[in-house]
């Protein structure tokens, strides 16, 4: 069985999602079920429908959730072994070479990935391409508009 890289936070964040699901959604939903039960005939109960399939959303995204947290590797990168390369969990700050314009990402795992907040998933290109390399170096990334360059500026580990 694969483990599945995740921060601490991202960790916390998957957590809190399955405590919330089994403590807050899943019993809301018994409860509209068992209202819509109460008016009668199921076969044209379109609130029932509605109710069950909400029910089995919620039961897959907690079942997906658990098993994510189980087979989870959670990595703080203040405790890998490092030498200032760009590891799962680095904040990397960068420039683009043709635009030079400045960004700071951080690489996380795949549940955990939100460009708008800086967080690129391990698997994206750009991850791919900035792993293992150090202050200074070069990251090539095939992007959909071709080749894109960014200089690594800084690699922070919090």
């Amino acid at each position: 069985m694969s483990t599945i890289p995740l921060t601490k936070r991202g960790a916390d964040q998957l957590r809190d999602e399955l405590q919330r699901l089994k403590s807050v959604e899943r019993p809301a939903i018994i409860q509209a079920i068992s209202e819509a039960r109460a008016q009668g005939d199921l076969s044209e109960n379109a609130e029932y429908d509605a109710a069950k399939e909400k029910q089995a959303f919620i039961e897959g995204r907690i079942a997906e959730l658990e098993s994510k947290l189980s087979t989870a590797q959670i990595i703080d990168p203040k405790s890998v072994d490092k030498d200032g390369r760009v590891v799962f969990g680095a904040i990397i700050d960068l420039e683009d070479l043709d635009s030079r314009e400045k960004v700071t990402y951080q690489i996380v795992g795949d549940d955990e990935a939100n460009l708008e907040h800086g967080l690129i998933s391990v698997s994206s290109p750009i991850a791919r391409a900035l792993i293992g390399k150090l202050k200074g170096d070069v990251a090539e990334v095939q992007a959909p508009s071709g080749v894109r360059e960014y200089e690594i500026i800084a690699v922070h580990y919090e």
